[in-house]
């Protein structure tokens, strides 16, 4: 049977980059005693896939990580004996069981959810000012950029690839809120998108001075051809699988 992890990342955690990620699980799922299926061959390895890997220094309430169990029912009380495993900084949020045609998380990802904070001591000097701007921002045709590729660089339109933009209210001052493109298709960074609006303001953007939190993680199940037209059904992951107690 497949199943699909939601957990989250914070604290410490946030500057474990993706392939110490993937060993901590891979020994949390031994510990937890779960029937995790493995490859075959002379070096046979858990089955498992990480929807899309964060960047170090970020948090993070929505990452998925899909299994293969051996059983023919689920695990009893599978999330609170992952739980018990898990060190400060890591939480099993929510397991579902997915279809057994299921798509592998990795290769559905289309767009994710980001928060961007200022840290204290690099508040806004005109909140105002900046807000209006990010507003003229957006709502420009075109958002030019220059992506730093393995091959060199490539220049690419960002407008497209930004889903929703804006400012929101919350209990720890006001957030930037962007749903952006995410995957292997086109993979915006929420870095990528703050740099292009301060080049835009003829400004750069301060180092260590923004904080970001990965908020959820969608799959598009809209049509190709609306896709092509730029229209988007963007379901969370955790809603392709079917919740259990």
């Amino acid at each position: 049977m497949k199943i699909r992890i939601k957990f989250s990342k914070y604290g410490n955690m946030k500057f474990i980059g993706h392939l110490d990620v993937m060993r901590y699980f891979q020994k949390a799922i031994r510990r937890a005693d779960l029937n995790i299926r493995y490859s075959g061959g002379f070096s046979p390895h858990q089955i498992m896939s990480f929807a899309a890997p964060l960047g170090v220094g970020i948090t993070s309430r929505s990452e998925y990580v899909d299994i293969e169990l051996l059983d023919e029912e689920v695990p009893a009380g599978m999330k609170a004996r992952l739980n018990a495993q898990m060190a400060e900084g890591f939480e099993v949020v929510d397991v579902r069981l997915l279809p057994e045609d299921a798509a592998g998380a990795m290769s559905i990802v289309a767009a994710a959810d980001y928060t961007c904070r200022l840290r204290p001591g690099h508040e806004m000097a005109d909140p105002e000012k900046w807000i209006e701007g990010l507003l003229e921002f957006y709502g420009r045709d075109s958002v030019p950029v220059t992506k730093k590729t393995k091959r060199g660089q490539k220049e690419m339109d960002l407008k497209p690839l930004i889903y929703e933009l804006r400012m929101e209210a919350g209990e720890q001052g006001p957030a930037l809120f962007m749903k952006i493109s995410n995957g292997s298709v086109a993979n915006v960074k929420p870095e990528m998108v703050l740099d292009a609006y301060y080049a835009f303001l003829g400004e750069e953007r301060p180092q260590f001075a923004w904080m970001f939190q990965r908020e959820e993680v969608y799959a598009d199940q809209a049509a190709e051809e609306e896709k092509e037209a730029g229209k988007h059904c963007f379901v969370a992951l955790a809603d392709l699988g079917e919740a259990f107690a």
